[in-house]
């Protein structure tokens, strides 16, 4: 086990690592110029997609870079600057802009691309770390990666360099997507799966509905409304009139009546209905649907569409089940 003065040094080095990769997002922060926003808006206008193009260090940031924007609106991908001059250029339309990303701005695989892409007329954004390099020449948009120190003790490794870029990429989708007026909503549409697209998934889409829905006429007998119950397997009906919820019925309502032994099979459930049950908006997002059963201590709730009809029910184990709670 290394004493304690050898920890102390790799903490020391750690924070200093860290401290100088934050500086050099700060840099990079004050030397934004227009260039970024006339970068902002030619991705805005753009009718084809985003094409994001780099080689080795600079190349796995561009990578994720294009993934962020696919992510949030912006139809993007990535392409590989060695592979994209034995085929994959093919994939650049005149429609697009290609985003690229180079520190000393001179990488041969990139700098080979400038002539197809200039022939093109497509829009180049280019993002290096020297003004004067041959790729921000060509290019009709710089963002300036002003990093003169890499957090590597020998200033060799890309490390302060590529948390720098990462953090302006990220910085231009934001605002790009913030200018779309993209929405949580949308934010559920491109990620179905995982645990992000279930936290934003949409009360419609988890709750019961059409025949899976336990709904009774409000003069119906309260044996009618069990059946709805049991056969539904839900602890719940709901009673309506004219397709409006006037009122629900519970496995728990049941246990009452039973232990009053005023148990009457061919009363009409609206006079045990409770009158006013919990309801949530179909739009509403499954995680608000989890906060409102938490805070009312309740396992179910009635799902009404935009003119106030009952569309669906949704239970508690539904949204545990797609990860909601």
């Amino acid at each position: 086990m290394p004493g304690q003065d050898m920890n102390k040094q790799w903490l020391d080095d750690a924070r200093e690592v860290l401290r100088m990769e934050a500086g050099a997002i700060d840099a990079v922060s004050a030397a934004l110029s227009d260039d970024f926003c006339r970068a902002v808006k030619a991705i805005l206008d753009l009718d084809g997609r985003l094409v994001v193009v780099g080689m080795g260090k600079s190349g796995i940031i561009a990578q994720k870079i294009a993934a962020t924007f696919a992510s949030t609106g912006t139809p993007a991908f990535f392409v590989h600057a060695a592979e994209a001059q034995h085929g994959d250029l093919g994939m650049i339309t005149r429609q697009d802009a290609v985003l690229a990303f180079s520190h000393s701005g001179e990488t041969a695989e990139v700098i080979g691309l400038l002539p197809v892409i200039k022939r093109m007329g497509v829009p180049l954004i280019a993002v290096t770390g020297k003004k004067n390099s041959s790729l921000a020449r060509h290019a009709e948009m710089v963002l300036h990666v002003d990093v003169s120190q890499e957090a590597c003790p020998m200033n060799l490794a890309p490390t302060a360099s590529t948390t720098a870029s990462l953090a302006l990429g990220d910085a231009l989708a934001v605002v790009v997507l913030q200018q779309r007026g993209f929405s949580p909503e949308d934010f559920a549409m491109f990620h179905p799966a995982g645990s992000l697209g279930l936290k934003l998934m949409r009360v419609e889409e988890l709750m019961h509905k059409g025949k899976a829905l336990p709904m009774v006429a409000q003069d119906a007998p309260l044996k009618d409304a069990i059946m709805t119950m049991s056969s539904h397997r839900l602890g719940v009906t709901g009673v309506q009139q004219d397709g409006r919820l006037v009122g629900c019925l519970t496995d728990g309502d049941l246990r009452r009546i039973l232990e009053s032994g005023e148990l009457e099979l061919a009363r009409p459930v609206a006079e045990v209905m409770h009158c006013s049950p919990l309801t949530i908006a179909a739009g509403h997002l499954a995680s608000e649907a989890v906060h409102l059963m938490e805070e009312r201590k309740i396992t179910t709730l009635f799902v009404l569409d935009d003119d106030g009809a009952v569309g669906g029910v949704v239970h508690l184990h539904d949204l545990l089940q797609a990860g909601e709670a």
